[in-house]
């Protein structure tokens, strides 16, 4: 039966819409446009009365497992926080916790209007038990996820981010078998980065997103210590390294590329890639701000993501939209520099493409991923400029209401499908020994 929205405002196609109304068939959007011709050929209609509607957030970064270490390791510089944070709680991670920091996670994203997310994921362990249990935690929070699964074989490096080639391949197969099928569930090849992944494991996973027809998710020119550790290496930066190895397509996704120059702009453009803009993240770990201006004026597309909670505090891809237009303009001296319209397509219709998933737009074809604003909260008045609104000055008790897939996982600001303070207080008894760092101390580490 076909479930019928009908809303005063909603963001459909490119343009907001008033009076608008939104035909649901199952999980799949069927028709969208002013109630006046959409209302004819359905019966009834479920009212948002003073709601806006866009679409889902799409989220296109992520470490779910990093979200417990949350101000454990603020203000600090990024190798530290990396050598002295991350990898540490990485290591002492059972497969109870990791999947309890993603039901976490994920919870925070979708009361924050995020129904699809990227999740990078790395603590193997040579299985897929651990991958399985994100798996399985986006399906109970109900959210629509693409599971990134790390390709990671440097020496030395990390014993639970490692494996082989022939490893990797082998389990990457098995888990995409083993969520055949799920319609919220994907998974992508992900090299680490040029230094976490060897040629052979970078090739590989261009192969294997030219055989699945998917995106290649890897960290490139995320901090200056990476850049000219490739240089010494290998004689060119991380996105130079890419293109001599014939791994930079199309497919690939650039996560980061805060640190480019115009060469490397020039590859990116030239071989079609992506560029997944984490603006938050890269400002609180000082890596820089990316400039996106100069990446669209050439043509590369860009999509927002706001990587782990770790190294962020806030899982929310309005927060991105601000943050992006708001650094664009700082970096380029100019108020037109990005705008919120495009902003508000970077955090939804460009992730879709990105993801080549029918997500983030409302449209006819595409998945019923819908988020629900408050008109009557006072940071979305007044009404008559809806886009600005949304990516300047909205708050998050505006999210009312979140849709993935035809259904309904948060309304009225709460989340339906998870008890939100009991996995909070599961995550406060296991952190409740763990001690937050400060000072710094130089380190040599400088993966992602």
């Amino acid at each position: 039966m076909t479930r019928l929205i009908t809303a005063p405002l909603a963001f459909v196609g490119d343009e907001w819409i008033a009076d608008a109304a939104i035909a649901v068939d199952g999980d799949t959007i069927v028709a969208a446009g002013p109630a006046s011709a959409i209302a004819v050929d359905h019966d009834g209609a479920e009212v948002w009365t003073d709601r806006a509607i866009v679409p889902g957030g799409v989220n296109g970064h992520g470490h779910t497992f990093q979200a417990l270490i949350r101000g454990f390791g603020d203000d600090l510089r990024f190798a530290d926080w990396m050598g002295r944070l991350v990898h540490p709680t990485a290591a002492g991670l059972d497969r109870d916790a990791i999947a309890l920091a993603a039901r976490y996670d994920f919870a925070e994203m979708l009361r924050m209007g995020i129904t699809t997310a990227v999740e990078f994921f790395y603590l193997h362990d040579g299985g897929n038990d651990n991958a399985l249990a994100i798996i399985e935690a986006a399906r109970e929070v109900g959210l629509r996820a693409v599971l990134a699964r790390c390709m990671f074989d440097a020496d030395p490096g990390p014993p639970r981010y490692r494996e082989s080639p022939a490893l990797f391949e082998k389990n990457f197969r098995d888990l995409r078998t083993a969520v055949a099928g799920d319609p919220l569930i994907d998974i992508h090849p992900a090299p680490h980065s040029v230094l976490g992944a060897g040629p052979v494991m970078l090739e590989l996973g261009a192969a294997l997103g030219a055989e699945f027809d998917v995106p290649v998710h890897v960290h490139l020119a995320d901090s200056q210590g990476e850049v000219d550790t490739s240089i010494t290496r290998f004689g060119v930066t991380p996105i130079g390294r890419m293109a001599a190895l014939g791994v930079l397509d199309e497919r690939t996704l650039a996560v980061h590329a805060v640190r480019v120059d115009n060469g490397d702009l020039a590859l990116l453009a030239e071989h079609g890639s992506t560029v997944v803009h984490n603006p938050s993240a890269n400002a609180f770990l000082g890596g820089g701000i990316a400039p996106v201006r100069r990446m669209l004026d050439r043509g590369i597309p860009v999509c927002l993501g706001t990587d782990a909670g770790g190294a962020n505090s806030r899982q929310s891809l309005f927060e991105e939209m601000r943050m992006a237009a708001l650094l664009a303009k700082a970096l380029d001296r100019d108020g037109t520099a990005l705008t919120a319209t495009d902003a508000l397509r970077m955090g939804t219709s460009a992730g879709g493409r990105a993801l080549r998933l029918p997500v983030g737009l409302i449209a006819p074809g595409y998945r019923a991923d819908l988020v629900g604003l408050d008109l009557t909260a006072p940071s979305l008045r007044p009404r008559r400029t809806a886009t600005q609104n949304v990516v300047y000055s909205m708050l998050p008790e505006a999210v009312e209401r979140v849709v993935v897939g035809g259904r309904t996982v948060v309304r009225d600001g709460r989340l339906l499908t998870v008890d939100v303070q009991e996995i909070g207080a599961k995550v406060d008894a296991l952190t409740a020994a763990w001690t937050p760092l400060s000072g710094t101390h130089p380190t040599d580490t400088v993966l992602s």
